[in-house]
């Protein structure tokens, strides 16, 4: 009487368990990232599969993406402003 009452309990852990992978697996194929990296005609069908929600996350970083580098080269414009204003300065105070 108690090895049927194991048995039964083990055989409902493991379908419990079973179960729970599976649910687990199918998660993960649908949160599965889908990347573009560059939109062109051979990619289009790719971009327009995707959901609304993910093409505006990949705008969103896209967007993020270009504030970054337009940033860093303003950053690098102004070093090169300066350097070369203070150079004409020096010239400028040694022409005098």
């Amino acid at each position: 009487m108690f090895l049927k009452i194991v048995i039964i309990f083990v055989c409902i852990l493991i379908i419990f368990n079973l179960r729970n992978f599976l649910k687990l697996t199918r998660k993960q194929k649908l949160f599965k990232s889908k990347k573009i990296t560059a939109f062109n005609k051979k990619n289009l069908n790719n971009w327009l599969n995707l959901t609304k929600t993910e093409r505006y996350n990949l705008s969103k970083q896209d967007s993020v993406n270009y504030m970054d580098r337009r940033k860093l080269l303003l950053d690098e414009i102004r070093k090169e402003y300066k350097k070369i204003s203070r150079q004409n300065f020096e010239r400028n105070i040694k022409k005098k």
